[in-house]
């Protein structure tokens, strides 16, 4: 009986390529970082939308602005520390009759640089970036 060789990579070809990938990896991450933050901030601006809408009904049924969570029925979402899936923090920072502003503040440093990115907003429904990470 004649065995019949399979073609196949051998292990050193295998690993090869994968050295060649993470070395392509490497070059490119640096060039994603910015567009990692800038994904990840759409979460704090989605959120702060969020916030808005209810203030803003809650102004029309109340005459004045919440400056509580649970006034506005909003329940801010887990972070990544409470084995949750955000990365911000939110909170209501000022409160009257006419206006209010709400923050939320990234608890992961996103590109390593010691500046956590902050997002706002206030009764103009448009969120600032206020600290850029």
């Amino acid at each position: 009986m004649k065995i019949k060789k399979i073609p196949a990579f051998n292990l050193q070809e295998i690993l090869i390529v994968l050295i060649i990938i993470g070395i392509l990896l490497l070059l490119a991450l640096p060039n994603l970082m910015p567009l990692i933050s800038k994904t990840k901030s759409i979460e704090a601006q989605t959120q702060l939308k969020y916030i808005y809408n209810s203030q803003t009904s809650y102004r029309y049924m109340y005459s004045t602005y919440a400056f509580d969570f649970n006034d506005i029925d909003f329940t801010p979402p887990k972070t990544v520390n409470e084995n949750g899936t955000s990365n911000y923090t939110y909170e209501i920072i000022a409160s009257n009759n006419n206006q209010f502003k709400a923050r939320a503040t990234a608890i992961t440093d996103f590109d390593g640089d010691g500046t956590f990115n902050v997002w706002e907003i206030d009764e103009n429904g448009i969120p600032i970036q206020t600290v850029k990470d």
